[in-house]
């Protein structure tokens, strides 16, 4: 099977219903698919030919959903760009992946300025002005039926690098529709007409769903800034059934006064993913909710792994404490706990969560050593630091890696390091978590110089702030003349610097 295939047949038997609600924009599954077809022959048309790969950096709008369309019925292989990075980003994901093509929405279009100079395989630039949506109705709609085999690419997410480089991870049709299935495995059933919202760019977590509703004849309503109030009232009016957050959006709509007032009837399923969620935000939630939150874990190299509805998730059960899991293996999904050997730990013991699912990655795009690193036999390391009880349960405790993940974002510590080192007056910088009550966690960042006052704090979060974008920046940076604590062979020890800010707590990792 392939995603094409699978989305047109239900364009056709779903062909009046609603398929696509973005503002006060209502497409039905006839108009969409429609406009799909005609951007993929607009595709064809610059000699893109199947497996090109063609990068998008753009919110959550209907011509959002043009691409992802249409790049399925041409057969092409998107490479989604995240507009809060920095335009180095775009450049190292654009050419690791040898994108032929980017679709740029307005606004961002000082981002990509000058980018075909740098990328001699970059040879198409479009820009959806004024004028995309006359030049989409000049292509015809007729299915160009191009031939695509269940291994072929179908997308290219980009995922931090420990070396501070974003790694592409490529996904197939298969793999993706596996991890579509996987993930609405344990949700209520979803019927024709069930609406499911994108709080989250359809280019990050948000898009595993989109897939899948489509295919079940549902509407996805996109969102392209998220707002509380106004996210509250959209579920409400929309009827929403189905939605994905991280747990700071959760935490928002929470201390949102007119949350308790609204109805919540029709919402089936709130996804809680991507980040670890506190406890009491989770009881809160279920209290203004009822039995509707779902959290599953996984990462973009391997997911779902695990998941669990309300009936497990706040449960009284001997031997477990549900509300600190992140989930209960998924019946289509293999997990471990490995030790440094790379040995299976006994139930209980601590070790690195390691997995294996239909919709895992084929490897890093361009990356056999990075690919080998992380998939051993068929697993996938997540780096991640679990445990599993005897019932099940699965317990997120830290990260080998040292990743941060700060309001659902992944910021790999050496990403901001390179940064720091780079400024003449840093010889040396460490950069780790810490936590924080709304982001639930945050980077920090201490650094050495060789006299005080050669830099400020206030200069080098600025610096990193325009290097790698404001998401990524530290919250705080310690300057000192101190050397950092070192391991025999000369290692940075982060953990060391981190320990201090995460004493008291039974876990390294924090919950929006």
């Amino acid at each position: 099977m392939d995603v094409r295939t699978l989305m047109r047949r239900a364009a056709l038997y779903n062909a009046d219903r609603e398929a696509i609600v973005w503002r006060d924009r209502r497409l039905t599954f006839r108009d969409a698919w429609a406009r799909g077809l005609r951007l993929a022959n607009a595709l064809r048309s610059l000699g893109l030919q199947p497996g090109d790969r063609i990068a998008s950096l753009e919110d959550n709008t209907v011509e959002a959903a043009d691409l992802l369309l249409g790049a399925a019925a041409a057969n092409l292989v998107r490479v989604p760009l995240y507009p809060r990075n920095a335009r180095a980003s775009h450049l190292h994901m654009i050419g690791n992946t040898g994108c032929r093509a980017i679709v740029v929405a307005a606004r961002y279009v000082h981002e990509i300025e000058g980018l075909r100079d740098e990328l001699p395989a970059l040879e198409h630039v479009l820009i959806r002005d004024d004028g995309y949506e006359d030049w989409l109705a000049s292509w015809p709609a007729d299915d160009p039926d191009v031939a695509i085999a269940p291994d072929d690419y179908f997308i290219i997410r980009h995922t931090g690098g420990t070396t501070g480089l974003p790694k592409g991870v490529a996904y197939t049709h298969r793999a993706w529709l596996a991890a579509g299935r996987d993930w609405f495995y344990l949700y209520p059933p979803l019927e024709p007409g069930d609406k499911c919202l994108h709080c989250g760019p359809i280019s990050h977590g948000a898009g595993y769903l989109f897939v899948p509703t489509w295919l079940g004849g549902g509407c996805n309503v996109l969102l392209d800034q998220f707002d509380p109030k106004g996210t509250v009232e959209l579920i409400e009016r929309e009827g929403i059934g189905y939605t994905f957050m991280v747990p700071t959006m959760l935490n928002a709509i929470l201390h949102e006064p007119s949350a308790a007032g609204r109805d919540w009837s029709r919402l089936k399923c709130l996804l809680i993913s991507a980040a670890p969620i506190a406890d009491d935000t989770a009881r809160r939630a279920h209290e203004l909710l009822g039995d509707v939150l779902y959290q599953g874990y996984g990462q973009t190299e391997v997911l779902p792994v695990a998941m669990m509805g309300p009936r497990q998730w706040f449960a009284e059960i001997e031997g477990s404490k549900p509300l600190r899991a992140c989930g209960i293996p998924l019946p289509f999904a293999e997990l471990q706990i490995w030790d440094a050997e790379n040995r299976p730990l006994p139930t209980g013991e601590a070790g690195e969560i390691v997995a294996r699912t239909d919709g895992q990655m084929t490897g890093f795009w361009n990356d056999p050593v990075g690919t080998a690193e992380r998939i051993v036999d068929g697993w996938v390391k997540t780096g991640d630091v679990g445990m599993m009880d005897e019932n099940g349960y699965l317990y997120l405790l830290d990260r080998a890696g040292d990743m941060i993940i700060s309001g659902g974002y992944n910021i790999y510590p050496a990403e901001l390091e390179n940064v720091l080192n780079d400024h003449p007056a840093v010889i040396e910088a460490a950069v780790f978590g810490i936590p924080h009550d709304r982001w639930g966690e945050t980077p920090m960042a201490v650094v050495v110089t060789a006299e005080p006052g050669a830099v400020s704090e206030d200069e080098l979060i600025r610096l990193c702030g325009d290097r790698l974008g404001s998401y990524k920046k530290p919250s705080a940076i310690v300057v000192r003349q101190e050397p950092l604590p070192k391991s025999p062979v000369g290692k940075i020890k982060r953990k060391d610097l981190r320990e201090p800010y995460w004493e008291g707590r039974d876990r390294r990792v924090g919950g929006g």
